[in-house]
């Protein structure tokens, strides 16, 4: 593919400007694969509490790159050997590292295509793109992999302290509004450093350390993992299954070529370029244009379910400390389905329990290290005097329930 020589700036509210380091990014950033991105919510439907929650992956694929930049700038003035090849090569890792998500990113995770999680399918994207570009993704793809020699370059994409996740936080606590998850990514950054071939952050950093982590404990409670959202992407989780259903029973769905494709297989697909070429024509506006046609279908629990989310009329949804009985879960099952007059199983798409979990810092991941005056490389909870950050490395399961208001 011929490279183009035209650079561009972008304008970011969180960072200013963001520039395109070499014309390989800019051919990146143009190709359709990363363009699609702009069509795929960020945050799946908080929209939906949070108004204003409408941001895409391609801001955050962007914000991403950029501090990647600032990272390498850091690293590279305390003497941390880069060589150009490589700078390119984490740029390019950290630029792609989300292209593989579908329609409203993790509400649909593993959906589209059964088994394939959005790191396994943006691993395909860059292998193709390899293709593509004539070979000049192959250092980004080992960093990417975490196969390359230099471990703390996999560990600036993807660890519990990489760019993906400084961005996220900032980004996400500024267009939902929720100030709690605003970090000092610049901070954090400035504190980076290399010690055996691993990334650690200097003792001086603790401190943003202890409010990054805080920071992502209080955004997973109160927007990943808000009430509200978690109902509209259940909702949607079933829209997508009744509509599968349907089309084993031999009902005609609209939607477009791509959407329909995926939602006829009900098992693994063999995955290749082709099956690549057809994810890659999805986005969120596939998803909405067949639920905004669908919520005038004959069937009951495709329509009703699609309004639900058109007019924000969401299932009540209760979250609990301890496991919901199951006969509890039954009467109202029963309830619903003399008050829509529909059978048990139809009932059950608007009835069901489940549990979420949050682990704001995982003990068996790539720890956080700190870099001590001495020279010693310790883990941040043996350093930390905030007995709360202890706690955030232990598992937090809650139990919800949901079901329509009005049959209550």
């Amino acid at each position: 593919m011929v490279l183009t020589n035209k650079l561009k700036v972008f304008n970011d509210p969180i960072y200013g400007f963001i520039g395109t380091p070499n014309e390989l990014i800019f051919s990146l950033i143009a190709h359709p694969f990363f363009q699609r991105l702009r069509r795929i919510s960020q945050m799946g439907m908080s929209y939906l509490v949070y108004p204003g929650a409408h941001h895409t992956r391609f801001h955050h694929a962007l914000g991403s790159m950029h501090l990647m930049t600032k990272a390498i700038q850091v690293l590279k003035w305390k003497e941390i050997p880069i060589t150009d090849d490589e700078e390119t090569g984490l740029l390019c890792a950290i630029l792609l590292h989300d292209i593989g998500h579908g329609p409203f990113s993790h509400a649909l995770e593993g959906f589209i295509i059964n088994d394939l999680n959005h790191e396994r399918l943006s691993l395909e994207f860059m292998i193709d793109l390899n293709t593509k570009f004539e070979g000049r993704l192959e250092t980004a793809i080992s960093i990417f992999k975490g196969e390359y020699h230099k471990p703390f370059m996999n560990q600036l994409v993807s660890s519990q302290l990489d760019m993906d996740r400084l961005d996220y936080l900032k980004r996400d606590s500024f267009y939902s509004g929720v100030t709690e998850g605003n970090i000092n990514s610049e901070r954090l950054i400035s504190m980076l450093n290399v010690v055996d071939g691993n990334l650690v952050l200097e003792e001086k950093g603790i401190y943003a350390v202890e409010k990054f982590l805080m920071a992502r404990r209080f955004m997973y409670w109160q927007v990943y993992l808000h009430k509200t959202s978690l109902a509209a992407e259940q909702i949607l989780v079933r829209i997508m299954r009744r509509a599968r259903e349907l089309i084993s029973m031999k009902q005609e769905l609209e939607g477009t070529d791509a959407f329909l494709f995926f939602l006829k297989q009900d098992e693994t697909i063999s995955f290749g370029p082709q099956i690549l070429e057809k994810f890659s024509r999805l986005d969120d506006i596939d998803i909405l244009s067949a639920i905004k046609s669908w919520q005038f279908h004959s069937d009951f629990v495709l329509s009703k379910l699609c309004k639900m989310i058109l007019n924000r009329e969401l299932l009540n949804v209760k979250i609990k400390n301890r496991t919901i009985e199951p006969d509890k879960i039954l009467l109202k099952l029963k309830k619903v389905a003399d008050f829509y007059a529909i059978s048990n199983k139809e009932a059950s798409y608007f009835v069901f329990k489940g549990e979420i979990s949050n682990k704001a810092y995982n003990n068996d991941e790539q720890a956080i290290n700190i870099l001590k005056k001495n020279g010693k490389v310790t883990d941040v909870l043996k350093e930390s005097d905030q007995l709360s950050l202890k706690a955030l490395s232990k598992t937090v399961t809650k139990y919800y329930s949901c079901y329509p208001k009005e049959t209550v």
